[in-house]
């Protein structure tokens, strides 16, 4: 690899070559964890169109996307058309330097494309290739279009969403579908240690079902054991309490969990109720669980006496944990925030400065970080057929005229200096 083309790029990644295909956002989120830590992400797109993540978001500004930026930094976009066999095989030449080939087609596609894993580890045995789906590669459900929605609502999570008095609520973000591509990402590094100790690549399997079942704590195992089907419970977790969100004279709401026996003593000196401690109903966590209810109603009653920050103080001054419900706004003016760098300011053509959620998590001594906002379509077309698979000037320009690859020479005023 070119490290002099790629000094831009930073953290412990800088190494790798990943090939990410694919679109929407299970498969490029795991591209972007990848780019935040300073893997070479080569994004493939279908010439003329690109990813539909271009065109998404409720607001757009010069209308352009303000989803692409953040999913698509950091990363590269050539256009290669890989349903045509010369598109194919364009690919193949990609895959053979790479580290990783990431995908998130419906199972079967890669294979009609004659981009099968058996085919590419043929030309590359350390390759691993990343497969992200909705419900995996085998199985009997393995061939069916699978989204996010899909995956949470298979994996059990939409049924607790909610409130119990509404139907099964979605979570307002694609969360199976980054669940699935986090879960990708940890697949392929854990596959990469075992390419250093054999040489030999092999398939990550990721199914957005299957990534949303392993964060439901136990759920499937107190089914299980006692026949327990947990339901959706709003704002609390039953029999924890108090833990939930409590109402303000401002209008405000600020989530207090002092369940614990020690801080919920904490709790109590603050609101000036020693009675509480004394009340069998509430002197331990389990008469505490057991009283929810009339114990949150106490709580929501004192705290509708006081503003957010009053009540923000006084939890800070006993040491009970708080916090606000917080919005973006709430975000970009908080202390903390900004002490971290939590939000970075990035460079983008057409909007200047753009704000956007900075990587996570944080390394000591590797840091990953933010370059560049999602390309334009096709912005390193050059850079990729001429400079890494060396194709001569005649050979692009028939494939140009054949519709397989995009154009070289890309408007000047679309692409970032």
């Amino acid at each position: 690899m070119d490290e002099a083309r790629d000094a831009t790029r930073s953290g412990p990644l800088t190494d790798l070559r990943v090939i990410e295909m694919g679109q929407l956002l299970a498969g490029p989120f795991c591209g972007q964890l990848f780019a935040d830590f300073g893997a070479e992400v080569i994004k493939v797109e279908q010439p003329g169109l690109g990813d539909p993540m271009r065109e998404w978001g409720r607001e757009k500004p010069h209308g352009k996307s303000l989803w692409w930026p953040v999913v698509a930094r950091n990363k590269k976009s050539v256009e290669i058309n890989a349903r045509e066999a010369e598109g194919q095989a364009l690919i193949r030449d990609l895959v053979k330097d790479a580290d990783i080939l990431l995908e998130n087609f419906r199972p079967g596609t890669m294979e009609r494309w004659g981009l099968d894993y058996a085919t590419l580890r043929e030309l590359n045995p350390r390759l691993i290739m990343v497969r992200v789906s909705g419900y995996g590669q085998t199985g009997p459900y393995a061939s069916r279009a699978g989204y996010g929605a899909i995956g949470e609502a298979m994996g059990g999570l939409r049924y607790v969403v909610g409130d119990p008095s509404t139907p099964p609520s979605r979570m307002g973000i694609s969360i199976g579908d980054t669940l699935a591509a986090t879960f990708a990402c940890l697949g392929a590094l854990t596959a990469l240690h075992h390419v250093q100790k054999t040489g030999r690549g092999q398939i990550v399997d990721s199914a957005i079902y299957e990534a949303v079942l392993a964060v439901m704590e136990s759920l499937v195992t107190e089914y299980d054991q006692t026949g327990y089907v947990r339901e959706r419970t709003g704002a609390i977790l039953p029999n924890i309490s108090p833990s939930n969100v409590y109402p303000t004279n401002d209008g405000r709401f600020t989530l207090i969990a002092a369940n614990q026996d020690t801080v919920f003593k904490r709790l109590a000196t603050a609101m000036d109720r020693a009675d509480l401690l004394a009340d069998p109903r509430y002197i331990t966590h389990t008469a505490r669980g057991q009283h929810q209810t009339e114990l949150d109603d106490i709580i929501a009653a004192w705290t509708r006496t006081l503003s957010a920050d009053a009540l923000a103080a006084l939890m800070e001054q006993h040491g009970v944990p708080y916090g606000d419900i917080y919005r973006a706004p709430d975000m970009l003016a908080d202390a903390h925030f900004k002490a971290r760098n939590a939000i970075a300011d990035v460079l983008h053509p057409a909007f200047g400065s753009l704000k956007m959620q900075n990587v996570a998590p944080r390394l000591s001594e590797t840091p990953g970080s933010i370059v560049s906002c999602g390309p334009e379509l096709g912005q390193h077309n050059r850079e990729v057929f001429e400079g890494i698979l060396k194709m001569d000037r005649s050979t692009l320009s028939a494939l140009m005229e054949k519709g397989i690859i995009g154009t070289l020479d890309k408007d000047a005023a679309e692409v970032p200096a």
